[in-house]
């Protein structure tokens, strides 16, 4: 069966969302490109400072209250439904529940052809990118670098730490079936 779904999986400023877009250009066929930040930008602004929806603390932690959970598990169903309707999706996520992410996606997502792929970049390498940026909470990158991996199983890992984006795109290409 083709592959369907792409969900990378990193910490913040890992390089996930650069290479979504390089997948996008690589690819034969037409896929969508849906981030962890389309559900927070999406989200009134009240909710992105709130015990409810989704706190970024000075520290670099993110916190999420029963809202934000709400709301998260109504865009992973409507993204797994876009999917069972025909879209092919690149997810880029950040799995803060390490294996527990990874399961509701697999919940989600059951029936359909999906690549799992780990996103690796160095902290220090990533704080740099976070420093660059400029939009995010100084810590995150250094914080997300190595927990949001703890048990998940990935069918290929890409560390972008020092390959660019286009590498990594070209090396995940490879591996999604048509």
């Amino acid at each position: 069966m083709a592959t369907q779904v792409i969900v990378l999986n990193g910490g913040s400023s890992s390089g996930k969302s650069g290479i979504s877009r390089c997948l996008q250009a690589v690819l034969p066929d037409p896929w969508l490109a849906l981030s962890v930040d389309t559900l927070v930008d999406a989200m009134p602004a009240s909710m992105r400072a709130s015990d409810a929806g989704i706190e970024f603390a000075p520290d670099g932690q993110v916190l999420v209250g029963p809202e934000f959970l709400r709301l998260d598990a109504a865009w992973t169903a409507g993204v797994a439904a876009m999917v069972r309707a025909g879209a092919r999706v690149i997810v880029d996520d950040v799995f803060l529940g390490g294996v527990a992410s990874q399961q509701r996606w697999q919940k989600a997502l059951a029936g359909l052809e999906v690549l799992w792929v780990g996103v690796r970049c160095d902290s220090a390498v990533a704080a740099g990118r976070e420093i660059a940026r400029g939009d995010r909470v100084r810590g995150m990158a250094a914080l997300q670098a190595e927990v949001v991996h703890e048990g998940v199983v990935y069918d290929l890992v890409v560390d972008s730490t020092h390959t660019e984006s286009l590498a990594c795109a070209e090396t995940i290409a490879t591996r999604v079936r048509r």
